[in-house]
């Protein structure tokens, strides 16, 4: 089987791919996250945190954009958000202790300072912030 390496179908295949793995790596953090945040408290929390920003972060450098980091931001956000709502049965996953804020305000507000620092970091192009364009 032979693919291949240019083309504007490929690159278009290859930057969806590339979201998609982003969008599913914040949606990873924020299941295992939504687990184990009352480990170590509040350290295990504030260390998921961390993690998440620097996700957001090292996604918008990889990517070049504003999109980069959102992806992760949102996968996170789904994950932990659905986690953390009570079912039928009554049982809730997130509770609401310290660890439990820390967890879901921390994360919101580390999610929230990746997307802007990387408002702020990415360098202004031609089409304007985040327009899709990668400098060349």
């Amino acid at each position: 089987m032979s693919i291949a390496t240019s083309g504007k179908g490929t690159e278009v295949l290859l930057t969806g791919a590339a979201y998609t793995a982003l969008f599913l790596a914040g949606a990873v953090e924020g299941l295992i996250g939504s687990f184990q945040y009352s480990r170590n408290v509040p350290a295990g929390a504030i260390a998921f945190c961390v993690v998440l920003l620097a996700t957001c972060l090292l996604g918008a450098w990889g990517m070049r954009t504003v999109s980069g980091a959102l992806c992760p931001a949102v996968g996170w956000m789904v994950a932990s958000f659905v986690l953390s709502m009570p079912v039928a049965s009554g049982s809730v996953i997130i509770t609401d202790s310290a660890a439990g804020k820390w967890y879901l305000y921390g994360g919101t507000v580390s999610a929230l300072a990746g997307v802007a620092a990387s408002l702020v970091a990415l360098p202004l192009r031609a089409g304007g912030r985040g327009a899709g364009k990668r400098p060349r």
